[in-house]
């Protein structure tokens, strides 16, 4: 595949400026060209006496293009004060990397890694939920009071005198109006007015930043009109853990291979033809990347849940679920008939009080025993950010022979020291879980979900769930991403025989270290056997570089902002660990303008803001999303925006200590290798 140069120079522009206007300069065809633009650049920086820092600036990759806009490298218009498209600070002649700043920042400082891991031998402690002040839970209070009171007088008043923009709450031939509930109310009356901070368009990578086509609304947000300019913004709002939402490298020249071979659909469900090679050798992948004997793939993550769970219990069963697990969680446990009972949020005490209530009185009416008992929790709560107390839940589990069942959506590849999810965070056996479930829209980069457990139980999912008898087969370009993504964070064992792929020879050279044996693999690595003999390899992808570097960043990153926030005086959800970090803002009328502060800041950062009914009304947050792709300085400019934003809000309620914000950011190393913050 001919080699293409990486986007790396767009001019950067103010915010509400289009940063994509077209330039005169041509773009550059070669790698010589390009090194050489990079060199006159870091020439002229040392020229007025700058320094290069020890983070990259400029990147190389073997899948570059010369049409995109966004692959020009204008060498007579180099601005690096600009932060997003290419780094502030200019390159050394010798700094190049197999990334795009723009999707994936640079950052070789070594300093800025962390290895996510709970400490073994101390038990794991969730950090305790601040409540605010009295004044703003009835602020709070108060504005609702006052939006719903003012919806409904305007709905009376309109039935009566504007009945036709009011059709749809109106019978109309006998018919009841189909949305007539409060749902409804609450977006015409409540949402609407802030609907700007939603849904806002966007094009290109979801990676390290994000390009939003802007638009404006000349009626209250009953329409939106685009202006046809866009904006590139700080991306903190996407799923993308682990960074590999990218246009280019080793994954993206792997899915173009399989395009090639395969095309973009598998043309039937898993049981009537649609199964291809990629799907099984995929399966075994995932079995052998969470060390369980057997796993399912399915397309799509909401219905792994809601196809799965219904598979696994049925009238006569009970499950016992987490008060906020993920609403697929509970559609599942309604199809499927099973009686059901919540506990209290991460509640262990609680936990232990139902369950010697429901062991001891069995099934309602008959007091039978249960067929079987089922346990569902989240590795990784999205909306709180805190984790599942899996070691007193395996405490619990031995004492009351339960089945367990972890949603590992948001923890599996964020977490852990290699990437595993919770049960490699706490370092507990896969195998001791009976059902691990999760997605690969976040950490993988991919779409879909999982099942793993027992081989036999697996077969047996792959029958009933209704996900493969009736959905549509994952499709071979994201299988390859599955399987790229996933062998770069385990590494890739090579054969000791002749290789099959021209990729294995290349990659067997004097400069590569020593082949292992299949018969010696090391716990956890992909064999390259395993592997479609067709897909491209990158030495990053062999020796497992790539993948721990994302790994380690990401753990850097997200103790780093939860910490830097608490440190600011923020009431935030969550664990130190948790790349999903919720800032709380209460007030529904904060929400649309943190969000709008954020997207006009000097640096134009896009956060997503969450309210009702994803979260309970009073409590509305903004929810970080990080990602390894984020660079310190990234993690600088979101703690900066928040500390200025929060101040006009009046948003520090927290107790306890506070440091100003450039005192968190010159003292970010100590603050994320505390074992414990004050």
């Amino acid at each position: 595949m001919p080699s293409r140069l990486s986007p790396i120079a767009l001019n950067p522009a103010s915010p509400g400026q289009s940063i994509f206007k077209k330039k005169s300069t041509p773009a550059m065809s070669t790698a010589a060209s390009y090194l050489s633009a990079v060199s006159k650049a870091d020439a002229r920086a040392r020229k007025q006496g700058a320094t290069p820092a020890s983070t990259p600036a400029l990147s190389m990759s073997s899948s570059i293009t010369s049409s995109s806009q966004d692959t020009v490298l204008d060498e007579n218009t180099l601005d690096f004060t600009d932060g997003l498209s290419y780094p502030r600070v200019p390159p050394s002649s010798d700094q190049v990397f197999a990334t795009v700043h723009s999707e994936f920042g640079h950052c070789a400082n070594e300093q800025y890694r962390y290895t996510s891991q709970h400490p073994k031998g101390t038990p794991y402690k969730s950090i305790p939920e601040q409540e605010p002040p009295y004044y703003i839970l009835l602020t709070t209070y108060i504005s609702y009071i006052l939006v719903i009171c003012l919806g409904h007088l305007r709905d009376f008043v309109g039935k009566r005198f504007r009945a036709a923009q009011y059709r749809h709450l109106l019978p109309w031939k006998g018919y009841a109006a189909l949305n007539s509930d409060f749902d409804s109310f609450y977006t015409r009356r409540l949402k609407l007015r802030i609907d700007d901070c939603f849904s806002h368009p966007t094009t290109g990578v979801p990676g390290r930043t994000i390009v939003l086509l802007d638009r404006y609304s000349s009626d209250y947000n009953k329409t939106m009109v685009p202006t046809g300019t866009r904006t590139r913004a700080l991306n903190v709002s996407s799923y993308n853990y682990l960074g590999f939402a990218q246009s280019s490298g080793p994954c993206t020249d792997a899915v173009e291979t399989s395009i090639e071979k395969y095309g973009v659909g598998a043309g039937g469900t898993r049981l009537e033809g649609g199964t291809l090679d990629l799907h099984v050798q995929t399966e075994a992948l995932i079995a052998r990347f969470l060390g369980m004997e057997d796993a399912l793939v399915s397309s799509m993550g909401f219905a792994t849940n809601s196809t799965i769970i219904p598979a696994l219990v049925s009238k006569g069963c009970l499950v016992i679920s987490d008060e906020l697990n993920h609403a697929s969680i509970r559609f599942g446990v309604r199809l499927s008939g099973a009686n059901v009972r919540m506990f209290k949020h991460n509640d262990m005490k609680a936990l232990e009080d139902l369950l010697r209530e429901v062991i001891s009185q069995g099934q309602p009416k008959t007091h039978r025993p249960w067929k079987k008992i089922l346990l569902i929790v989240e590795g990784l709560y999205s909306m709180e950010g805190t984790m599942a107390n899996l070691p007193v839940i395996m405490e619990l589990k031995k004492k009351y022979k339960f089945y367990l069942f972890v949603d590992e959506a948001h923890s599996v590849g964020a977490i852990g020291p290699h990437g595993r999810g919770v049960t490699d965070y706490f370092g507990i056996d896969p195998r001791s879980v009976d059902i691990l479930m999760g997605t690969f829209t976040k950490s993988f980069g991919a779409a879909g979900g999982y099942i793993a457990g027992n081989k036999a139980v697996v077969d047996r999912l792959r029958i009933q769930g209704h996900s493969g008898a009736y959905a549509e087969a994952m499709t071979p370009p994201v299988l390859t991403q599955i399987i790229a993504s996933m062998a770069s964070i385990m590494g890739i064992t090579l054969p000791a025989e002749k290789p099959s792929s021209p990729s294995l020879a290349l990659l067997r050279s004097s400069d590569f270290p020593p082949v292992i044996s299949e018969s010696e693999l090391i716990p956890g690595t992909a064999p390259a056997t395993a592997l479609p003999s067709w897909m491209p390899l990158a030495p990053s992808m062999v020796d497992g570089s790539d993948g721990l570097m994302r790994l380690r960043r990401i753990a850097f990153n997200a103790r780093y902002l939860n910490r830097g926030l608490r440190k600011l005086g923020f009431i935030t959800y969550g664990t130190d660990d948790s790349p999903v970090v919720p800032l709380l803002i209460f007030h529904p009328g904060k929400m649309a303008v943190f969000s709008r502060l954020m997207r006009t800041y000097s640096t134009p950062i896009v956060v997503v803001v969450v309210g009702y009914p994803a979260t309970p009304l009073v409590t509305s947050r903004v929810r970080f999303c990080l990602s390894s792709a984020h660079t310190k300085e990234d993690i600088d400019t979101v703690l900066r925006a928040c500390d200025e934003i929060g101040d006009v809000l009046d948003l520090k309620q927290a107790s306890g200590e506070r440091w100003p914000v450039e005192e968190i950011i010159s003292r970010a190393l100590e603050l994320v290798q505390m074992p414990e913050m004050p």
